[in-house]
């Protein structure tokens, strides 16, 4: 078994297989570069839907905040997005806020979370429009 692993490692690879090898992982960037240019694009457009700066959404961790901000919740949550586990549990509490705000249910709010590169796009281009903080009826 440890002969196969180390021949799998160090085996030389013909000019062919170095070429195949080159065209592949240029074409993986090529798509993984034009997911995040969509996505940046949607979330600009996403934040100026909700009246906030979209220059916001290349900021890293500014928007987040500005996500938090957009679903009414406070800023501090950002620090709960650094403990394990628990970050994920506030990104789907915030997420379901997120997409309430922009009149969606927790369905869509579900595909943010986990297909983002496709639900993200349909917030943004679609006839979504910022409604604000859902009130809760309070007692």
């Amino acid at each position: 078994m440890q002969n196969l692993v180390a021949f799998m490692l160090f085996q030389e690879l013909t000019p062919d297989q170095e070429a195949a090898a080159g065209a592949a992982a240029t074409g993986t960037m090529i798509v993984v570069f034009a997911l995040v240019v969509l996505m940046l694009a949607a979330m600009w457009k996403i934040f100026v839907k909700a009246g906030e700066p979209g220059w916001a959404a290349i900021v890293p961790i500014y928007n987040l905040y500005i996500i938090l901000k957009i679903a009414g919740k406070p800023g501090w949550w950002l620090l709960l997005f650094l403990i394990p586990v628990v970050n994920f549990v506030v990104a789907i509490i915030v997420y379901i806020a997120f997409a309430q705000a922009f009149g969606k249910g927790v369905g869509f709010a579900l595909g943010l979370l986990f297909l983002g590169v496709i639900f993200f796009p349909i917030l943004a281009w679609g006839d979504s429009r910022y409604s604000g903080v859902p009130q809760t009826a309070t007692a």
